[in-house]
């Protein structure tokens, strides 16, 4: 299976988080960690970001 990286446009219209915000949850140690692209160009494997969403909606669940 082939890894697919998105960037944050996707990223945010994916997990419905504004860029600020998915910036505060990665300096919390609350997001996947991106991976360097380019000198200036971060990515984020999307299947770190699934597994992330179905965390979150197993916590949302479980309450």
């Amino acid at each position: 299976m082939a890894v697919r990286i998105i960037r944050m446009s996707e990223l945010s219209q994916k997990t419905g988080c504004a860029r600020s915000t998915i910036y505060a949850f990665i300096s919390r140690g609350e997001f996947p960690r991106s991976i360097p692209l380019g000198s200036r160009a971060v990515g984020w494997k999307e299947s770190d970001i699934d597994e992330w969403i179905e965390k979150r909606q197993s916590l949302r669940d479980s309450r």
